[in-house]
């Protein structure tokens, strides 16, 4: 799927004894990620088994972020981006400038996992918003040039229009080069894992939701989109070791919408996945703000990775934030792996409105101040950040938005570290610059 990349990012320490690291570097013959089975671009690597894995939140684009997509292409009268098609002689909206924020983190995994939370419309529309989207398919594409290899596509919104949505995402996230799994055009391709060759590592994913916004799977076709159970989860980990996997993720879409701490029963579920299953690592997405890591018996769960791209119609001031998990995983000599947890702090910019947001005088403004247009420090365009890298690498930041991300970045710290997990080692995949 990709060439090897260089897996040492700055800001990371390994506790391993550097000198056999590095003789383990130079003794890995280096490979891509490849379908198992399928062509690999060299041998297997050699010495210890090792890998990373960048994952985060819910991509889930909304009528501001399309139209940011056409300004991004050049189109001079941006159509609406809700309830029309748009003329055959528009261009295509471009996201590609949207998430080049955080392509160089997610770019040097060797493994990159997003979460496709919407359904893709056809190319010229029409588009729908909240509660039930419909999006531009270009934003698979964008999504591929940023550095992910697969993407979850359970969510609370996968049946949103219905069977043919299903068919119509995942026909285009397979046009864009991404594999997926969580949602299925036919029995035959829910039954069989997702299972990728990672540095000679057979790797898979599962992807479960814990519901679909009070819709039912239809009739004859359970196999739809996969529903959260305990029972479940355990099955799809032992059918995806019998066909091969010697390490297994889990994407979940679980949890209360814009609540930071996790739910009871989010803790309960998570601690019995650690507690009864071999999954190597949960991931989960849906709350749209960011909450915390832990480790639980020895298996690290990231309760929420907020939103990775997102502009909701009323941004709450953590709405805007996420992050990337990032882990690193190294074979244990009895077998199993030993996973490092680390987070990259993201940051959404919205530009101003002269029209507020919601045309709710009583809610615009009232959770997140915004400057007015043409204000010194005020963003122009919808941007992705990886926070700790723009403040190391754009000279041209105004001290406000230097104050903005670094309060995001703080924030983003403490409610990763409220459940306990720096005795478990995580830190900032990159430390804040001064």
């Amino acid at each position: 799927m990709r060439t090897h990349r260089n897996t040492s990012i700055a800001g990371i320490r390994s506790p391993r004894n550097t000198v056999a690291l590095a003789l383990a570097l130079l003794a890995t013959t280096a490979t891509g990620c490849s379908l198992v089975g399928g062509d690999s671009d060299a041998a297997a690597p050699k010495g210890d088994p090792s890998f990373t894995v960048a994952a985060a939140g819910d991509i889930l684009i909304h009528p501001q972020l399309t139209e940011q997509g056409y300004r991004d292409a050049g189109v001079a009268q941006v159509p609406e981006a809700v309830g029309k098609k748009v003329g055959a002689d528009v261009p295509d909206p471009d996201f590609t400038k949207i998430m080049a924020g955080v392509k160089p983190v997610i770019s040097k995994a060797d493994l990159a996992i997003c979460h496709f939370e919407p359904v893709v419309a056809g190319p010229k529309g029409p588009f729908r918003s909240f509660p039930d989207f419909l999006v531009p398919p270009q934003i698979t594409t964008a999504i591929k040039k940023t550095g992910y290899d697969t993407c979850s596509t359970a969510s609370n919104h996968t049946l949103d229009d219905g069977p043919g949505g299903v068919t119509r995402t995942l026909d285009a996230l397979d046009a864009a080069g991404l594999k997926h799994t969580g949602s299925a055009r036919s029995a035959a391709e829910a039954a069989k894992p997702l299972i990728v060759d990672v540095k000679g590592v057979k790797v898979a994913q599962l992807s479960y939701a814990l519901g679909f916004n009070g819709r039912e799977l239809p009739t004859g076709k359970p196999w739809l989109s996969n529903r959260t159970s305990f029972d479940a989860i355990a099955a799809a980990e032992k059918a995806a070791r019998k066909a091969g996997a010697e390490a297994v993720i889990l994407s979940i879409h679980w949890g209360r919408e814009h609540h930071p701490d996790p739910s009871a029963s989010q803790l309960k579920l998570g601690r019995r996945i650690a507690e009864e299953t071999g999954i190597d690592l949960v991931i989960g997405h849906h709350a749209h703000v960011v909450q915390p890591m832990e480790k639980v018996d020895g298996t690290w769960i990231a309760y929420g990775l907020g939103n990775q791209l997102a502009r909701h119609d009323v941004p709450s001031g953590l709405t805007e934030e996420g992050a990337i998990g990032w882990f690193e995983f190294h074979k244990k000599s009895g077998g199993g792996w030993d996973v490092e947890a680390r987070y990259a702090p993201t940051f959404v910019t919205i530009p101003p409105e002269e029209e507020g947001n919601s045309g709710d005088p009583e809610t615009d403004g009232a959770a997140v101040e915004q400057a007015a247009p043409g204000a010194k420090g005020a963003a122009t365009d919808h941007r992705l950040l990886d926070i700790a890298g723009a403040l190391r690498d754009d000279k041209d930041l105004s001290a406000e938005e230097r104050a903005q991300y670094r309060l995001a970045f703080e924030r983003t710290r403490g409610t990763m570290l409220n459940r306990g997990a720096s005795k478990d080692g995580l830190r900032p995949l990159s430390d804040m610059p001064d």
